[in-house]
């Protein structure tokens, strides 16, 4: 028996089935362009800050966003149903029902319905109430912001250890004076990858948005995770511009050995929503999978995959 959300999301892939390809850019276009002209401008300044989705220019006739959201549409159809029914709880579920909602009718009032205003970013007290002693993984650790907020939400007794990890030298001279109260917090300037390799960026001094790439001005050194921790860790949290599946894919021992928690972001590639869960439960199926959303109301990012391990003992007390 279906309950409204249910009813919500699976009528909305049957209407997407019910579509080809060009057919589902023509709806999203159609939509897009009947909300008022300046909430499309804010939408393309946004978007075109990054190069994550795809072009969106209006005035040149370009909407290669769009166009991008309806392939995955068409060949994703089937794994977002896959997904919904992994999910673990009803406020996961209507959050994915939400975001693709946005995505293709550019409906901002169930995003509004779905924005967590309670908990901080990624610590969902009603999914994590309390931890004690845990060796935590902040990975793209900008200031030492979620770091702060992990402190902030468990207590001092909540960590033994934390590794941060971050590439802008700004922001880790930033990150020292933030933290200086706290011990035993290890600041490593190294991007976390697949591998240990040489890796470069541009410095954004405007925002978080550090991506790494195979060229750029500054050069940093590339670790995994599984190479660069040699001990057992408990839970990580990871938000890389977009090398997050990359970065799960150089920690693959620690996922299938130690089962942590996991706090992925999962919305600066137009796959991310399935391929990074698709990944981590690949490693290791001993995994319920959550969604929260902190972002805004108008264009669905800032989306959180909270992995939560079936089995392990974790540490709450």
């Amino acid at each position: 028996m279906k309950n409204y959300i249910d009813e919500l999301f699976y009528n909305l892939i049957d209407e997407i089935k019910s579509k080809d390809e060009n057919d589902i850019y023509f709806h999203m276009f159609t939509k897009f362009r009947t909300i008022p002209f300046t909430t499309q401008l804010s939408i393309e300044q946004f978007l075109n800050q990054f190069n994550y989705w795809g072009k969106l220019e209006i005035m040149n006739d370009n909407y290669e966003m769009l166009k991008n959201k309806a392939k995955v549409f068409k060949l994703y159809q089937d794994k977002y149903v896959e997904l919904y029914e992994k999910l673990s709880d009803y406020k996961s579920k209507y959050i994915l029902f939400s975001i693709l909602n946005n995505f293709y009718n550019f409906d901002f009032e169930h995003l509004k319905n779905s924005m967590e205003n309670m908990y901080r970013h990624y610590f969902d007290l009603d999914l994590m109430p309390s931890f004690k002693n845990l060796v935590f993984v902040d990975v793209g650790a900008f200031t030492g912001d979620s770091t702060k907020d992990f402190i902030d939400s468990y207590g001092i007794d909540a960590y033994k250890k934390i590794y941060c990890y971050e590439i802008s030298q700004i922001n880790i001279n930033k990150m020292k004076e933030n933290l200086k109260d706290y011990s035993n917090i290890i600041i490593r300037d190294k991007a976390v990858t697949d591998k240990n390799c040489e890796l470069y960026f541009d410095e954004n001094v405007e925002s978080s948005a550090n991506a790494i790439s195979d060229n750029g001005k500054i050069r940093v050194k590339g670790i995994s995770l599984d190479e660069d921790i040699d001990e057992s860790i408990d839970l990580v949290k990871m938000d890389i511009e977009g090398g997050e599946y990359k970065a799960l894919k150089g920690m693959k021992e620690h996922i299938y050995v130690d089962s942590p928690i996991l706090l992925i972001s999962v919305y600066h590639n137009n796959t991310d929503l399935i391929d990074i869960p698709e990944l981590i439960l690949k490693y290791n199926e001993n995994y319920n999978l959550y969604l929260r959303y902190y972002g805004g109301n108008i264009y669905a990012t800032e989306i959180v995959l909270i992995a939560l391990p079936k089995t392990k003992i974790i540490k709450f007390n």
